[in-house]
């Protein structure tokens, strides 16, 4: 008998555009790729295990501008496999405004959130 499907949400931008999708607990680009993961506190941390930001319930992955502390490094969980994106996604919801000290990552520092592949011979860019 097959496991039931897992859900898979889009997360938005600010913009309103689809840029990246969750099946919990992992999360994985356009394309089907594996670019990073939630804890149960929904941060959200690379391939590689650096902190990239939090999840939001618009669904967006926001952080802090200016980062006061460093979250450590976590071990990333095993590596899934390639997700069968949804044909369509929903309209995004209204989006609230960002306030200066909040980024929104897929928009402006998409290149946290990497694959495997692109990640192993990139700096880091903390």
């Amino acid at each position: 008998m097959d496991k039931p499907a897992q859900k898979i949400i889009p997360i938005y931008t600010s913009k309103g555009d689809v840029e990246a999708f969750l099946s919990y607990p992992y999360i994985f680009n356009r394309t089907g790729d594996w670019i990073g993961w939630v804890t149960p506190k929904r941060e959200v941390y690379s391939v590689l295990g650096y902190y990239v930001g939090y999840i939001t319930d618009d669904p967006r992955i926001l952080r802090k501008r200016a980062t006061s502390t460093l979250k450590p490094r976590l071990t990333p969980p095993p590596r899934p496999e390639r997700i069968r994106l949804p044909a369509s996604v929903p309209l995004a919801p209204m989006m609230s405004e960002l306030t200066y000290s909040l980024v929104d990552v897929l928009m402006e520092e998409a290149e946290r959130l990497h694959t495997v592949e692109t990640g192993e011979f990139r700096q880091d860019l903390d």
